[in-house]
């Protein structure tokens, strides 16, 4: 099958600042992929690489893309080696041939697809100052989330402990599990304290305690650290930015090896597409690893691909709470049909 392909840029702006570690987002730019064939038949994809973080967000990225495209176009295929460095590409053109082969936004025929049953998702705080955390948090309250993730890291620790100390004062673990996700905020010296600091609240996971170590080109055995503090911590340790650049299946199977962690959360625009996350799901079973999936701040086109790839991933009774609660974020968005009711996504086409 050979395609067409046109390719525009789309900006999004944030209702309110998304503050990370990383620093404080105001407007997400994407790539909108739209695929046609000679029958008439229309699929769109999302390209959206973060700046900053995506190892394929470089200077070039259109034109990669375009290359991709054509590649895409002359053959119908989205399974190729060469565009394995770049996940953002791949994950928006498997979304757009999965869309327009499928013929709607039902990518997978699951219950999810069928509107039979809902993703449980968890409520996301971003960072911001401690009376913002505050309000954000009461909303998630409001709204029946029994799955909180704090973002963590930017501002005072004692007054994040404040946050979780008040949740935990309110509701036992088992009414409402409590995620932290710090962005590589903490150095590899007071990981282990600040973990510690956090044991006393029964924390669910912690993403990303320390920064990267792919991202240190000195680092002569670059795992080392990780690998201590999961086998170390008495919080359990979910990778995220540590997966970011390990596109091959080899590269995965050494990581997971060397690090050990309790936990994955994986964003199929920055691990590796569609493909990718297949590969780093099946890996981590074999290894007794959990994980779950989230979105990379893409729009309700991209959020739709990765909800319906997660119900194709885990089965029709999902228990696990994702993160795919992004798509509430702008103030405008494609109109994709996906809709939140309480703390579940919905498919409603």
């Amino acid at each position: 099958m050979k395609y067409h392909c046109h390719i525009y840029r789309q900006t999004f702006r944030f209702k309110e600042p998304a503050g990370t570690s990383r620093g404080v987002y105001l407007e997400k730019k994407s790539y909108i992929v739209e695929l046609t064939d000679d029958a008439g038949r229309r699929g769109l994809g999302e390209c959206s690489p973060l700046p900053g973080l995506s190892c394929d967000a470089l200077p070039d990225y259109e034109e990669i893309l375009k290359d991709c495209c054509n590649l895409v176009c002359v053959t119908g295929r989205t399974d190729f080696d060469e565009m394995r460095p770049y996940p953002s590409m791949t994950f928006g053109l498997e979304t757009a041939v999965r869309h327009l082969e499928a013929g709607s936004f039902r990518l997978f025929d699951t219950a999810f697809g069928r509107g039979e049953a809902g993703i449980p998702i968890n409520g996301l705080v971003w960072m911001g100052r401690f009376d913002e955390m505050q309000r954000r948090l009461e909303e998630k309250l409001r709204q029946d989330f029994r799955c909180i993730k704090f973002k963590i890291g930017a501002i005072d620790f004692d007054d994040e402990l404040r946050l979780l100390r008040h949740v935990r004062n309110r509701f036992t673990p088992e009414e409402v599990e409590i995620r932290v996700d710090a962005n590589g905020a903490f150095t590899p010296e007071e990981a282990l304290g600040k973990l510690e600091a956090l044991h006393p609240f029964a924390i669910h996971s912690i993403e990303q305690p320390i920064r990267p170590t792919w991202r240190d080109d000195n680092a002569a055995r670059p795992w080392d650290d990780m690998a201590r503090i999961c086998r170390e911590s008495p919080v359990p340790v979910a990778l995220d930015e540590e997966l970011i650049g390990a596109s091959r299946l080899q590269q995965k199977q050494e990581l997971l090896d060397a690090v050990r962690p309790q936990y994955l959360v994986l964003k199929p625009s920055l691990h590796g597409g569609m493909q990718g996350v297949t590969e780093w799901v099946e890996e981590a079973r074999k290894r007794n690893i959990g994980t779950w999936m989230t979105s990379a701040l893409e729009s309700n086109i991209g959020l739709n691909a990765v909800a319906h790839l997660a119900a194709k991933l885990y089965g029709d009774n999902i228990t696990m709470p994702q993160g795919l609660g992004t798509g509430a974020l702008f103030t405008e968005n494609h109109p994709v049909p996906i809709e939140l009711r309480g703390d579940r996504m919905w498919f409603v086409g």
